[in-house]
């Protein structure tokens, strides 16, 4: 990730223990965090609303709804906050978190370690028509049923794992998913 040290320019910089940069010319230290990202588990009468990626990492593959939590927010916020801005569309506050995974995110030649987030919210008659895409992001919306995913169409490892955990609590069938 570095290079040179940001703060002197050195170029003796090291990653050290997995998690920090040091530069042992003047004492720079850089703890390399992870980030928090949500997603969104959003069961209707269609079936699990996915998004499909209009861009990298994982372009044309399916993805929750949800994102990168921001500076001075909370998951939930954060949720919101994504959904609103990929469709047009608000879960409202009462997602129930489901699970968290690790996943690995890469973006511009940096490996992004990230806790994912998953929450579940029930919105029975919610459809396309519904929904705002944001075109740059979302290159488009499908309901499937659990019964039909493919877990390799799915974009990160971490939503193959939500998916995977979903759908063991609840087992698949034609019928509307309930969310606990």
């Amino acid at each position: 990730m570095f290079h040179f040290c940001p703060s002197c320019a050195s170029p003796r910089i090291r990653f050290e223990a997995h998690k920090l940069f040091r530069c042992p010319d003047c004492g720079f230290v850089y703890y390399h965090n992870i980030a928090a990202a949500t997603g969104c588990i959003i069961a209707t009468d269609e079936g699990i609303l996915f998004l499909i990626r209009a861009k990298e990492p994982a372009q044309g593959k399916l993805d929750l709804p949800g994102g990168f939590v921001s500076l001075e927010e909370g998951a939930v916020e954060g949720l919101r906050r994504e959904c609103r801005e990929e469709i047009g569309w608000d879960p409202g506050p009462q997602v129930s978190f489901f699970a968290s995974f690790p996943n690995t995110y890469p973006y511009q030649g940096i490996r992004y370690n990230t806790c994912d987030l998953f929450f579940t919210c029930s919105a029975p008659s919610l459809r396309t028509e519904d929904l705002h895409r944001d075109p740059q992001e979302i290159g488009g919306i499908r309901f499937i049923k659990p019964a039909r995913l493919l877990m390799e169409e799915l974009a990160f490892d971490s939503t193959r794992r939500v998916m995977q955990a979903f759908i063991g609590a609840h087992p698949p069938h034609e019928a509307p998913l309930p969310v606990v």
